[in-house]
């Protein structure tokens, strides 16, 4: 399952699977990694793939719930992993890129809130699609090369 070994982060990435399914998603992946970068759920529909970001805690830091975490650096480094994914499997569905707030109780592990954004966030720059890598990057995945 989960590559993630925080006990908390497994348990708000396993309820964040839950949700998907719920939503009719299959999950493709949990924790896919390309280099540095990684995505934590990839699922998908028959129309849309979606990149997923999960944010568990146990507390509420700096007044922000746990899905309001997700910077500008992280949404740039899912969007990355996205594009290297779609490139890899040569993907055509319309992407999503959503992310899942989780609060878990310290003692009991029981989730005392959760919180599920569609479309939370998108692309500033150009479009995600199989087709837009520019090949000025290589990739190497399981003995594979993307790009040029």
């Amino acid at each position: 399952m989960p590559f993630v070994t925080d006990p908390i982060g497994i348990i708000g990435e396993e309820e964040a699977t839950k949700m998907l399914e719920q939503k009719g998603f299959k999950v493709l992946e949990h924790n896919w990694r390309m280099g540095h970068l990684e995505v934590d759920l990839i699922a998908e529909d028959k129309k849309t793939i979606v990149f997923v970001e999960v944010k568990a805690r146990t507390c509420i830091l700096n007044g922000k719930m746990p899905e309001e975490n997700v910077d500008e650096i992280k949404m740039r480094r899912v969007i990355a992993a996205a594009n290297a994914y779609l490139k890899y499997h040569r993907i055509e569905k319309q992407p999503r890129f959503d992310v899942v707030g989780i609060l878990v109780d310290r003692n009991t592990n029981e989730i005392t809130y959760r919180n599920y954004v569609e479309d939370a966030f998108q692309p500033k720059t150009r479009t995600i699609s199989s087709g837009c890598f520019s090949g000025q990057w290589k990739w190497g995945h399981r003995n594979k090369r993307i790009g040029k």
